[in-house]
C-alpha cells in the first residue's frame, strides 16, 4: 500500500561531510480508488430514480381527408364551464353560455389556487349532478389558453382539473367574438 523509498545512504563521502537521508516518499492510492469505485457503484444501484409525473390526456386522432364529417354532439350547457386563460396569471370563467349571461350570470374575473378557480370548481363539481338530477352527468370544463397566457398557467390550471376531479375537460383555441371582447378587457384592465 503505502511505500516509503529512502535515497542511497549518506554516510562519509570524499571530503568528511556528512550528509543527511532524503527520504523519497510515495502513496499508492490503488485501494482509495477501488473503493471510491465501489461506493459509486453501492449508491448507484441503491439510489430509487425518480419517475417523472404526467397526467394522461386523451388526444384527438388526426383527421383524414376520406372521413366523413361528424357533427359535434349537444351538451347541456348546465354542465359547462369556460375558462379563459389571460395573461398576469388572470383567469376569467363563466359559467354555460356566453349569449345568455342573464341565465348563468356574468363572466368573472378570478386567479389560481385555493381560493380562486379551485373554490370555483368544487362549487360546480358539487352542484352540476344536482342541477341535471343526473350522478354520472359531471361537470365539463373548457380550457381557453389565449395567446398572452403562458404555458405555467396551463399546467396550473390542469393541475386544478386533477385536485378538483373535474373527469371531463377540452382545450379548446376556438374563441367567440364575444370571448374575444373579454379577453380584450382582461388585457386592458391589466394595463
Amino acid at each position: 500500500m503505502a511505500e516509503l523509498n529512502s535515497g542511497d545512504g549518506g554516510g562519509k563521502k570524499d571530503g568528511g561531510k556528512v550528509r543527511s537521508k532524503k527520504q523519497n516518499s510515495k502513496v499508492d492510492l490503488t485501494a482509495m480508488v477501488d473503493l471510491a469505485f465501489l461506493l459509486i457503484t453501492f449508491f448507484m444501484l441503491t439510489t430509487s430514480l425518480s419517475k417523472p409525473q404526467s397526467m394522461s390526456l386523451g388526444l384527438p386522432a388526426k383527421e383524414k381527408p376520406d372521413d366523413p364529417v361528424i357533427k359535434p354532439l349537444p351538451v347541456d350547457q348546465r354542465r359547462t364551464v369556460t375558462v379563459i386563460l389571460g395573461e398576469n396569471n388572470k383567469i376569467k370563467w363563466y359559467h354555460g353560455l356566453l349569449e345568455a349571461p342573464e341565465a348563468n350570470g356574468k363572466p368573472q374575473v378570478t386567479s389560481y389556487g385555493k381560493e380562486g378557480i379551485r373554490k370555483v370548481l368544487l362549487e360546480r363539481v358539487q352542484s352540476v349532478p344536482q342541477v341535471t338530477g343526473d350522478k354520472e352527468k359531471g361537470l365539463i370544463v373548457i380550457i381557453k389558453p389565449t395567446k398572452k397566457s403562458n404555458y405555467r398557467n396551463l399546467v396550473d390550471i390542469l393541475d386544478e382539473m386533477a385536485i378538483c376531479k373535474v373527469e371531463t375537460y377540452a382545450i379548446v383555441n376556438d374563441f367567440t367574438p364575444e370571448e374575444n371582447t373579454l379577453v380584450s378587457e382582461m388585457s386592458n384592465k391589466v394595463n
